[in-house]
């Protein structure tokens, strides 16, 4: 149980179906708060954020939402001006898909515009998260390569992916991107995310955290795991007798 609550507090509780609507928004928003305590963070579309807000005023959770999602592909002005918008409505946190198709391309200028367009205009105490999409990244080297580049243009989370590509997180992308926050000494969080289904799923990923950046490392400050449905999985745990 001691897992199920640890995990709890680290999950954005994410829904970004296609035919999501408000009230789906106030079900998931009515969900982040438990008898077990508030999960992270909800994630929604940039629309739902004004109803997320409203929801979850004097909760403590925080509202997340998505730019430049899912294809990375849209112009810097247009995921700058969504997320002035979202950041306007009350998000407290932006998960900024990274350009990766153009960083695949060898496009770098174009990554780092949106990359420093978007955190120009996301200040603390609000979280720029960057998804690098690292299930269409071509090997571990291009993993680690991209976290750099997140990195060195602020990101505050690096974060596997958009949950909509074939592969989502994986333990071993997860090390990497461990290892690349490790080596820049800079104090940047991670987000697995897509896939992460029950409190085992959950661990493996918490465990190669303790094992990179040591065991007190992983809190809501540093950790949170992208899922819709692990805290059902969460709450099967911590409602046994």
């Amino acid at each position: 149980m001691t897992d199920a609550r640890r995990i709890l507090s680290l999950i954005d509780l994410t829904d970004l179906g296609e035919s999501c609507t408000d009230d789906d928004v106030k079900s998931l928003c009515e969900r982040a708060t438990t008898p077990y305590g508030s999960v992270a963070a909800v994630c929604v579309w940039p629309r739902f954020v004004p109803v997320a807000v409203a929801q979850l005023a004097g909760t403590g959770v925080r509202i997340a939402t998505v730019v430049n999602f899912p294809t990375g592909d849209e112009p810097t002005d247009q995921v700058v001006a969504t997320t002035r918008r979202a950041l306007d409505d009350g998000a407290d946190e932006i998960d900024l898909v990274l350009p990766y198709r153009a960083y695949l391309a060898g496009d770098r200028v174009r990554v780092e515009a949106v990359l420093d367009g978007v955190r120009s205009i996301v200040e603390l105490p609000r979280h720029l998260k960057v998804i690098l999409e690292t299930g269409e990244l071509a090997s571990l080297e291009q993993v680690s390569d991209v976290a750099r580049v997140a990195i060195v243009h602020g990101a505050d989370f690096v974060k596997t992916s958009t949950g909509k590509s074939k592969v989502s997180a994986t333990p071993e992308a997860v090390r990497v991107m461990l290892e690349a926050i490790a080596a820049s000494g800079r104090p940047v969080g991670i987000k697995p995310s897509g896939g992460i289904r029950t409190v085992a799923d959950a661990m493996t990923y918490l465990h190669l955290a303790d094992d990179v950046m040591g065991a007190n490392w992983a809190t809501p400050a540093t950790f949170r795991f992208g899922a819709s449905g692990l805290l059902d999985a969460v709450l099967e745990v911590l409602d046994q007798p």
